[in-house]
C-alpha cells in the first residue's frame, strides 16, 4: 500500500514515483558502448519501491562520526574477507537479461572457500565470474546455491588459489541487528576497488523493496539504514563494530537519498550450514506472498481487539502483522487463503513474522500445514499442502531456433498473480522474437499444439522440419487478456541443435545436451495465386505495376557489416518475372549472410538468395525460384532515360503498415547526395548519387515504391538508405529518396545472362563544387564554359572529399587525392554522377584534374569490389571478428588489421572485458596478427578458461591492451564461411574447449554493434 491506502496495482507501474523508487547496488555496465541498462534485469537503474506507508516512522538519522580505533581495527579486519566480484550472466534467464558487471560478497568459510553475496549478482541463470581479493589475488567463483525467492546466494573458490593472502571469514550474527545500531558497508561501491559507508540502523520491519518487473525478494522484512550505497555494492557485508556481518547489502534508493536495504542473514546463515554439510537447501511455499501492515491496517481488515490484544501480549516490540497480498492461482493456497487475510497462527503457534513463518514452510516440505487467519472479523482455519519452491524455480532450459525456452517461473508468476505453469520465452530471438521485446512472452501453441509445458514444448518443436512456417499462439505477461498469432519460419539450420542446459550446482556450470537434431526442410510445392486488383486507384499504370512487387523479409543470423538488425522487412521490385529476379534496397538486404523469404501477391512464400549487393549505390538484386509461383508476376518496364526535376509522375509506395499509397506528383529536385555516416558503428551507406525528391507526403512514409509514368514506366525506385544514428533518440534515421533507372539496366542485362558483375570503383567519396568555387581553386574559364554547354541544367564538377583506406595486406596505388577537381575521365567531362559509371568496367582511368590550382593528367587504378564484401566471419568469445568492410574503410585514415570486432554479445567475455565494436586487434599475447586466419591459428593456442592478452587499436588510433579469458563452454569459437555453395557454419576445433559440449550458437538479436547496442525503431523504417 502506499501512503494514502491506495492498492498496489499487481500488473501496472507502481504508484511510487520513478525518482523515489531504489535500485539494486550493481555497478553500471562497462562500457558507453553497449546497452545503459544497470542490472541485470535490464530494466534501467530506477526500480518500483514498496511504500513506505506500512509501519511506522524512521528514527532520526545518525550521520556516522570519525571512526574510533575500535572501528579502524575492525576495518582492517573486515576488508580482508571483502572480494569485489566481477560477473556475467551469459543469457537471458528468468527475470534476467544478459549481461556483466561487477559487485561485493565477503568471504563466510575460509576453509571450504565459500562467499556470500546477493541473488541477482549469482544469477538465476548461467553464471560465469571471478573474485579479486583485498591484496588483489584473483580466482574463479562458481555458483554453489542461489535462493528461490530471497536475495542472497553463495559462490564457490578455491581457497588454494589464494597464496599471499591469510584467508578469514566474517561470522553471520544477524541477532545484532538492532535499531540505532552503528554499521559499516564494506564493498565495492561504484565501482571503486573499496569503499567503506557508515551508517546507521533505522527499520528492521520495513517490507522488501519491489525492483519493478525484474527480480525482487518477497516474503521477508529488510533492514533499513542511512548508508547512501551505489552501484557495485550488491552483496556487501553490512558489519557493527565488533565485525560481524548482522545484514547483506541488498539495493537502496536511486534518488540521492541516503537510504539502503540490508537483508536479515536468518535464511542465508541456515542455508550456508547447509551447504557446509553437503544437504540440499529445502525451501517450502504455499504459493502466498505476505506483506507486513501495521495494526491499525490490520484493524480495517478486520482484525479483531481480541486477537490484536493477544498478539501485542505475545509479540510486545511488533507493530504489525503478515496480511496475505497475492495468491496464486492454482496453488496450495488457492481458494482457501484470501487477499486481505491476517495470519494469526501457524501450526497453532502465534507468528507475526517472516523468519518463523519461513522455518515452519522450509521444515514442511511435502507436508500439511495448518494456518489460522481472519477474514473480515472471522476466524478461518485452513490446511494446505506445503511445496516445493525449488520445483517451481527453473533450473534449465532449452535453446531451439535460436530462442531459450523454459518453464514459467514463481518469480514471475507471482509477480503478475498468475498459475506457476507455461513456457516461458526467456529469450526471444532468431526465429521466436515476437514485436521487438525480447521477454516476458508465454507459449500458447505450436503448429497447431498446446504447448503446457516445457516437455511438450520440445516434443511439437522436435516434429518441426528446417525451414518450416509454422502457427504460433502466445501471450505477453502484461497482457495475458490478448492472445497473439503469428507465422514463424523456424530456423534449424544456423543454429541446428535443440538443446537442453541443466544447471549443476557441483560444477557450478550448466551441462548442455542435444536433444534432437533438425528434420530436413520439406521441399517446396508450386503455388498458385492472383494479385489483389487496386480498383480505388485512379491511375490504371500504378495498380498494373503492382503484380511487379513481392514483400521480402530477411533475417541475419548475425550481425556483420555493423548492420544494427537482425531482422527487416520491405518491398523489392521484380525485374525479371522468368528469372525470378528482384532489386531491393540494401536497407533490407545488407548482406548475404541471410535468409530471404518472399511473399508474392499476399499469397505465395518463397525463399530466395543474393545475386549481387552494389557497392555503392544502395540496391541488391535478389533471385527467387520462378517455377515455384503460378502466378502472373509482371516484369517492371524500366525507363531507359534519366526523369528530370519538374516533370509529372506516379509515386506508387509501402507504407508503415505495408499498405500500398498511390499519388500524383513531381520531381522536385535531383541532386547529388552522400548518406551521412554512423560514427559510432560504420555500415554500409550509399555514396556518390544522384537522389530524387518528389513532392508529396507520402513520400516521407514509405520506404520502398516506384515512380511511375502513365505508361506504366518505372522511371525510378523509391528505396530506403540507412543513414546514421541519431545521438539523442538512438533510432537509426533512414532517408527515403529516389534512384533512377537507367543505372541500374547494365547490371540487370548481366546478371539475366547468368553474369554476376565483377564491379571496380574508384576508392574515393565525392562532393559537388560549384563554378564559382573551382574559379577560385584554379579551373580555367575554358572549362567552366565547357560545363555549362555539357550540364546546361547543373552546373557542376566533382571534388575529392574523401580517399578510402586501402586494406593493410592490399595495394595503396591510388593516385588521386583529397581536394583533387576531376574534370574528364577517359577524355569525358564529368558533371553528373552517371557519368561516374564508366569507372565499372575499366582497370585504369585517364584521369585530368586539377590539384593546387594546376592540371595534371594522371592515371587513376580502379580496385575490384569483390573484397569489399566480407566472406568469413568468426566468433570468439562472443564477439563478432571479419576484415574491415567497406564502410569502415570509408571513414579510417589507416587499417590496423584485418581483424575487427564488428559487434559482441552481452555476457561474454568480450563484453565483460571490454573489447568493444570498432576496435581492431593487432596482436595475440605479443604476436602480431594481421590477418584472421593467423589470429585463429594463435587463439586456437591458448587452453580455455585461461587469460590471454590482445593488443587493441580504437577507431580512433589509440591502442591498448586488453586481457581476456577464454570460455569455450558458453561460448565456443566458430567460424561463418562463404564458399562456392553459399555461407557456412562451423564449429572451429581444438580451441581448448570440449568440443559439443557447451552452448550451441549466439543469436544476432543478442549483440551489440555498436553505442547504445540495437535499436529496435527508427520511426521509417519496418521491422519484422
Amino acid at each position: 500500500m502506499n501512503s494514502n491506502g491506495d492498492l498496489r496495482h499487481k500488473r501496472k507501474n507502481s504508484p511510487v514515483a520513478a525518482l523515489e523508487r531504489p535500485a539494486k547496488h550493481l555497478k553500471p555496465e562497462i562500457s558507453s558502448l553497449v546497452d545503459g541498462d544497470e542490472s541485470p534485469n535490464g530494466g534501467g537503474p530506477l526500480y518500483e519501491l514498496d511504500s513506505d506507508g506500512d509501519a511506522p516512522p524512521t528514527i532520526p538519522l545518525v550521520a556516522a562520526t570519525a571512526d574510533s580505533p575500535e572501528w579502524q581495527a575492525t576495518i582492517e579486519r573486515v576488508v580482508r574477507n571483502v572480494v569485489s566480484i566481477h560477473f556475467s550472466q551469459t543469457c537471458s534467464f528468468d527475470t534476467d537479461a544478459a549481461t556483466s558487471s561487477e559487485a561485493t560478497g565477503f568471504v563466510v568459510d575460509a576453509e571450504r572457500g565459500y562467499i556470500l553475496t546477493n541473488r541477482h549478482v549469482v544469477c538465476a541463470g548461467p553464471f560465469w565470474g571471478y573474485c579479486i581479493f583485498d591484496n588483489h589475488e584473483e580466482c574463479d567463483v562458481y555458483p554453489v546455491y542461489r535462493d528461490p525467492v530471497h536475495d542472497f546466494g553463495i559462490l564457490r573458490f578455491d581457497p588454494t588459489a589464494i597464496k599471499y593472502m591469510p584467508l578469514t571469514a566474517l561470522q553471520l550474527r544477524p541477532d545484532l541487528a538492532r535499531v540505532g545500531a552503528e554499521i559499516r558497508v564494506v564493498g565495492n561501491d561504484a565501482g571503486e576497488k573499496l569503499s567503506i559507508l557508515s551508517g546507521v540502523i533505522s527499520r528492521l520491519d520495513r517490507n522488501a523493496p519491489e525492483y519493478g518487473e525484474g527480480y525482487s525478494d518477497f516474503n521477508t522484512n529488510y533492514i533499513q539504514a542511512a548508508a547512501a550505497a551505489s552501484g557495485g555494492s550488491s552483496g556487501s557485508p553490512v558489519v557493527n563494530v565488533d565485525g560481524y556481518a548482522v545484514a547483506l547489502q541488498a539495493g537502496g534508493r536511486a534518488d540521492g537519498a541516503a537510504t539502503d536495504y540490508f537483508l536479515p542473514l536468518d535464511r542465508p546463515l541456515r542455508a550456508l550450514d547447509c551447504v557446509r554439510r553437503g544437504q540440499a537447501v529445502a525451501r517450502g511455499t504455499i504459493q502466498t506472498q505476505w506483506v507486513i501492515k501495521p495494526f491499525d491496517e490490520c484493524r480495517r481488515l478486520g482484525l479483531t481487539p481480541e486477537w490484536e490484544a493477544a498478539m501485542r501480549k505475545n509479540f510486545p516490540k511488533e507493530t504489525g502483522m503478515l496480511v496475505a497480498e497475492i495468491v496464486l492461482p492454482e496453488g496450495p493456497a488457492d481458494l482457501q487463503i484470501e487477499e486481505g487475510d491476517v495470519l494469526i497462527k501457524v501450526n497453532e503457534e502465534l507468528l507475526t513474522q517472516f523468519v518463523r513463518l519461513d522455518d515452519v514452510l522450509d521444515s514442511s516440505v511435502g507436508r500439511k500445514v495448518k494456518l489460522l487467519v481472519q477474514r473480515g472479523g472471522e476466524d478461518v482455519e485452513v490446511e494446505l499442502d506445503v511445496g516445493d519452491l525449488h520445483a517451481i524455480t527453473p533450473d534449465r532450459f532449452v535453446t531451439v531456433a535460436g530462442g531459450s525456452f523454459h518453464d514459467l517461473s514463481y518469480q514471475q508468476a507471482r509477480l503478475y498473480a498468475i498459475p506457476v505453469r507455461g513456457v516461458y520465452v526467456c529469450e526471444a530471438a532468431g526465429s521466436f522474437r515476437f514485436e521487438n521485446t525480447e521477454s516476458g512472452w508465454l507459449i500458447e501453441s505450436i503448429d497447431q499444439k498446446k504447448t503446457p509445458d516445457l516437455i511438450t514444448f520440445v516434443e511439437v518443436m522436435r516434429g518441426i522440419p528446417d525451414r518450416a512456417r509454422v502457427v504460433v499462439t502466445y501471450k505477453h505477461l502484461r497482457d495475458l487478456h490478448t492472445v497473439n498469432t503469428s507465422i514463424l519460419y523456424i530456423d534449424r539450420h544456423w543454429t541446428s541443435k535443440m538443446r537442453m542446459a541443466v544447471r549443476n550446482d557441483q560444477t557450478g556450470l550448466w551441462d548442455f545436451s542435444d536433444l534432437a537434431d533438425p528434420l530436413p526442410a520439406i521441399a517446396p510445392m508450386p503455388r498458385s495465386a492472383e494479385f489483389a486488383r487496386l480498383d480505388t486507384i485512379s491511375h490504371p499504370a500504378a495498380s498494373d505495376v503492382i503484380r511487379s512487387f513481392v514483400r521480402i523479409s530477411c533475417t541475419m543470423p548475425v550481425k556483420l557489416d555493423g548492420f544494427p538488425r537482425a531482422r527487416k522487412i520491405g518491398f523489392g521490385l521484380v525485374v525479371d518475372a522468368g528469372k525470378g529476379l528482384v532489386i531491393v534496397s540494401r536497407a533490407v538486404v545488407p548482406y548475404d549472410l541471410c535468409d530471404l523469404s518472399l511473399t508474392i501477391a499476399d499469397s505465395i512464400i518463397v525463399d530466395a538468395k543474393v545475386v549481387f549487393l552494389h557497392p555503392l549505390a544502395n540496391y541488391a538484386i535478389i533471385q527467387y525460384d520462378p517455377s515455384l509461383v503460378l502466378a502472373p508476376v509482371q516484369t517492371a518496364k524500366l525507363a531507359t532515360s534519366t526523369i528530370k526535376q519538374g516533370a509529372s509522375t506516379i509515386f506508387l509506395g509501402f507504407n508503415q503498415n505495408l499498405r500500398v499509397v498511390v499519388a500524383k506528383t513531381t520531381v522536385t529536385d535531383i541532386t547529388t547526395v552522400a548518406i551521412p555516416s554512423n560514427t559510432s558503428a560504420p555500415r554500409y551507406r550509399a555514396i556518390n548519387l544522384d537522389a530524387i525528391t518528389v513532392d508529396t507526403g507520402l513520400s516521407s512514409q514509405c520506404g520502398n515504391g516506384v515512380l511511375v509514368a502513365e505508361d506504366g514506366t518505372v522511371e525510378a525506385l523509391w528505396l530506403s538508405y540507412l543513414g546514421e544514428r541519431s545521438p539523442h533518440s538512438n533510432k537509426d534515421v533512414e532517408y527515403h529518396l529516389g534512384l533512377a533507372t537507367p543505372t541500374l539496366l547494365p547490371v540487370i542485362a548481366q546478371i539475366r545472362q547468368g553474369i554476376v558483375p565483377n564491379l571496380r570503383i574508384l576508392n574515393i567519396e565525392t562532393n559537388t563544387v560549384q563554378m564559382s568555387q573551382v574559379r577560385i581553386m584554379g579551373v580555367s574559364e575554358d572549362w567552366i564554359q565547357a560545363v555549362a554547354q555539357a550540364n546546361p541544367s547543373r552546373h557542376q564538377l566533382f571534388m575529392v572529399r574523401k580517399i578510402d583506406c586501402a586494406p593493410p595486406t592490399g595495394h595503396d596505388s591510388q593516385s588521386l587525392q583529397e581536394g583533387d577537381i576531376i574534370l574528364t575521365l577517359n577524355n569525358q567531362l564529368i558533371t553528373r554522377v552517371s557519368e561516374l559509371d564508366i569507372m565499372y568496367t575499366s582497370t585504369e582511368l585517364d584521369a585530368l584534374i586539377v590539384r593546387s590550382g594546376k592540371e595534371l593528367r594522371i592515371n587513376v587504378p580502379t580496385i575490384p569490389t569483390t573484397d569489399l564484401h566480407t566472406t568469413h566471419a568468426l566468433i570468439f568469445c562472443g564477439a563478432v571478428l571479419h576484415r574491415p568492410h567497406h564502410a569502415v574503410r570509408q571513414q579510417i585514415s589507416r587499417l590496423h588489421s584485418d581483424v575487427y570486432v564488428s559487434a559482441r554479445t552481452r555476457g561474454s567475455p568480450s563484453y565483460q572485458y571490454g573489447l568493444a565494436p570498432t576496435n581492431f586487434i593487432t596482436a595475440v599475447n605479443s604476436i602480431p596478427t594481421p590477418t584472421l586466419d593467423v589470429f585463429l591459428r594463435e587463439v586456437s593456442k591458448i587452453p580455455d578458461n585461461t587469460y590471454f592478452r590482445l593488443r587493441v587499436v580504437t577507431f580512433d588510433n589509440v591502442p591498448w591492451v586488453a586481457t581476456m579469458k577464454k570460455n569455450e563452454h558458453y561460448f565456443p569459437t566458430m567460424e561463418f564461411v562463404k564458399g562456392p555453395r553459399g555461407w557456412e557454419r562451423r564449429r572451429v576445433e581444438g580451441v581448448g574447449g570440449k568440443d559439443e559440449t557447451g552452448r550451441e550458437g549466439l543469436g544476432a538479436e543478442m549483440m551489440d554493434e555498436g553505442v547504445g547496442g540495437e535499436s529496435y525503431e527508427d520511426g521509417t523504417g519496418v521491422d519484422d
